[in-house]
């Protein structure tokens, strides 16, 4: 086992419990017109068909659960609404066959993810770019195409509700979302945002995408490092990342630990 990054948190399993107090039992609405529900053992979050929709927590591992029942509320509700919906289920959530019963419900799983966390202001700073690029942060609708357009590159995906969310946000709450794109020679290759959570001590790291032929150059790096030291700045004590496979090794040099897995289990109404 290899030893701990001299950066990182050192109590994992006491960082993992406070992330799921703060960031998933204790959720707040991120965005106008979302809302979040505390019904039934389940946390969850509802909004315009451009939020993001769906389960964070669910506390169905008492002996009187009825996990079934509870999945077919979410189903029941969600449907209603007309809002295709995604469970956020954890490795370490209970009970130990949820996924199963997700599936059997009719849910389809998704590429599993890490999730990730650092110690934002001992990340590195000052992370060098490339000749030519530089780091902008996007305050309008013409940085959000950008981010847009970056994110269809990179990922091969509409990324239109993405860009919706990012004006929302940006419209109701400038403090609680920051956006940076990077230009090579004023062309978007490259961006991030970083959404923060207010009152806890996580700031999120999210959509980090570089386009072809920009890869392998330093620039996811230098995102990460951009982001960190804004939630530093804010007062947030961590940054925490649902990691692909591509991005893990990155984030362990940089200092990143692994919590655990989340897989996202999407449901179409």
């Amino acid at each position: 086992m290899e030893p701990p990054h001299p950066r990182a948190p050192r109590d994992l399993h006491a960082l993992l419990a406070l992330y799921d107090r703060q960031v998933r039992r204790e959720a707040r609405p991120d965005g106008p017109g979302c809302r979040v529900e505390h019904v039934g053992g389940v946390v969850r979050a509802t909004g315009p068909a451009h939020a993001w929709n769906g389960v964070l927590w669910s506390g169905l591992d008492g002996p009187d659960a009825d996990v079934d029942a509870a999945v077919a509320a979410q189903i029941d509700h969600y449907r209603a609404a007309g809002l295709p919906f995604e469970w956020k289920l954890y490795g370490h959530d209970t009970p130990a066959d949820l996924g199963d019963r997700l599936r059997a419900a009719g849910f389809v799983p998704g590429g599993p993810e890490t999730l990730m966390a650092a110690e934002a202001a001992a990340l590195p700073r000052g992370v060098p770019l490339p000749e030519g690029v530089e780091l902008r942060a996007v305050t309008d609708e013409a940085g959000v195409r950008q981010v847009v357009e970056v994110h269809a590159r990179a990922f091969g995906t509409d990324s239109a509700a993405i860009g919706r969310q990012l004006l929302d946000r940006l419209a109701a709450d400038p403090d609680g979302i920051a956006a940076v794109v990077a230009l090579a020679h004023g062309e978007p290759v490259s961006a991030a945002r970083l959404e923060l959570h207010p009152g806890t001590d996580f700031a999120g790291l999210w959509g980090g995408g570089t386009v072809e032929g920009w890869r392998g150059r330093g620039l996811y790096r230098a995102l990460v490092s951009h982001r960190a030291r804004i939630a530093a700045d804010r007062g947030h004590r961590y940054v925490q990342v649902d990691a692909a496979p591509t991005s893990r090794p990155i984030l362990r040099r940089l200092g990143f630990l692994e919590l655990t897995t989340t897989t996202p289990y999407a449901y179409k109404v």
